[in-house]
């Protein structure tokens, strides 16, 4: 995907790292739907707002016939509760599976005929490794949504679309604001990261050096007996 041609989605664009990939795709010439819950608090120039909440099933379908040109989506809207699995409350856990893993695959759904009939493009999915105890339902749900990616690439390859998983830890967003600063990554450069992964064609993109490290971790799992 050469971002000059590209019409990107990207969700949750007014904040967080979804500003980012949404500014650095305009600087290289491609038209970008700057999607949030609250249009009117895109402040990005030379988007074009968008009204995409994944909370709300109806607006899904009402953002993809407004942004009928789109290649390129960024899933990217989510949300963290800190709750725990054993000990935190069960509203919590399911708010964030219904958030981080349900909300995502339904504008996916949506999008892919979209993206087909523009001639093909890309989905990524913004995810991450880290499982801590107290951050359990989120771990949870971004675990469900990396299957979600990994089936969707297969499902959705012959059709012309390429998935991507962006794994990263901590961010300087507001999400992370209780993390010291020198464990979190910025948003910007994590940016970057991504749009060369998807021009790549990358199904999987690493964008720190703890996601890294995770990853090597994992490669060298023994098979289970």
């Amino acid at each position: 995907m050469e971002p000059k041609e590209a019409v990107a989605v990207v969700t949750g664009a007014n904040r967080g790292l979804g500003r980012h990939p949404a500014i650095q795709l305009v600087e290289r010439g491609a038209k970008v739907y700057a999607a949030a819950r609250r249009p009117e608090t895109v402040d990005l120039p030379g988007v074009i707002p968008l009204r995409l909440d994944v909370t709300d099933k109806e607006s899904i379908p009402i953002a993809a016939r407004a942004a009928s040109d789109a290649t390129p989506l960024v899933n990217n809207a989510g949300i963290s509760t800190a709750t725990p699995l054993i000990a935190g409350g069960l509203d919590a856990v399911r708010l964030e599976m219904e958030t981080n893993f349900f909300r995502p695959l339904a504008v996916t759904r949506t999008f892919a005929p979209v993206i087909e009939g523009n001639g093909g493009g890309a989905v990524l999915n913004v995810l991450s490794w880290l499982h801590p105890a107290d951050l359990g339902s989120h771990a949870a749900a971004e675990a469900a949504a990396w299957a979600l990616t990994d089936a969707a690439r297969e499902e959705m390859a012959p059709h012309g679309i390429a998935v991507s998983a962006l794994h990263v830890g901590y961010m300087d967003t507001d999400m992370a604001a209780g993390v010291p600063a020198d464990q979190k990554t910025d948003p910007a450069d994590v940016a970057a990261q991504a749009l060369y992964g998807i021009e790549m064609g990358m199904p999987e993109i690493l964008a720190d050096q703890t996601t890294r490290y995770v990853g090597q971790s994992l490669a060298a799992l023994p098979n289970a007996a």
